[in-house]
């Protein structure tokens, strides 16, 4: 039976943008706030949502919440400014989209990114007529690896759980999926294999969405 809902993280999972959310932080926090952290450094840290990545690497009292916001903004609008000219889905996706929108399977996107990232992707790639519901860092108390961002898509779908399956491209992705009690997924467009090996309910491992399992998924 194919699954009754789709629910997708955003970035490295329905674009390959890692990279550059990584050189703006890095930007941001070496060359503006004094921080000395390498790439393999910053990388560890860049999960849930941005007050709590410049809390973890600048610890609970160096900003305001004003602060952070601005200092958020900032970050994005370097990234999206670096990354426009490269963005696209990645391959074999917008068939995927295409095939459970005619099976009306609903599609929602959970993703710690703010709303601003998460318009930037859907407008300019034209792809938001596919999602049903956007659950964004704005939505949700509790960030990734807590279930809520799932549980509410879900919700708002009106689809048990148990019945979706998640597509991630980080470990605690994944381990979110996890929580909600729900399959997944795994683009490795960020992360390798065995960085999920903790992890069983992972149903499949790909670079990206153009080979035989995305297409037989939804038989």
């Amino acid at each position: 039976m194919p699954p009754k809902a789709l629910l997708f993280d955003l970035n490295g999972t329905i674009i390959d943008d890692m990279s550059y959310h990584t050189k703006a932080w890095l930007d941001l926090f070496n060359n503006k706030l004094g921080a000395n952290l390498t790439w393999e450094d910053l990388k560890k840290e860049m999960y849930g949502k941005n007050p709590e990545v410049l809390v973890r690497v600048f610890g609970p009292d160096r900003f305001t919440q004003a602060e952070m916001d601005t200092l958020s903004i900032e970050k994005e609008k370097k990234y999206q400014q670096e990354f426009l000219p490269h963005l696209k889905m990645l391959p074999g996706l917008h068939e995927l989209l295409e095939i459970a929108h005619q099976k009306n399977i609903p599609m929602a996107i959970g993703s710690a990114a703010i709303p601003f990232n998460i318009d930037f992707v859907l407008d300019n790639l034209n792809i938001r007529h596919y999602f049903k519901a956007i659950v964004s860092a704005d939505d949700v108390k509790m960030s990734k690896p807590d279930p809520e961002t799932f549980l509410i898509a879900a919700k708002l779908l009106k689809v048990e759980p148990t019945d979706c399956i998640v597509f991630e491209d980080t470990p605690k992705g994944a381990e979110t999926a996890f929580n909600a009690g729900m399959k997944c997924i795994v683009l490795t467009t960020t992360h390798q294999k065995e960085e999920f090996d903790h992890l069983d309910n992972i149903l499949n491992f790909s670079s990206d969405y153009d080979n035989a399992y995305f297409k037989n998924l939804l038989i």
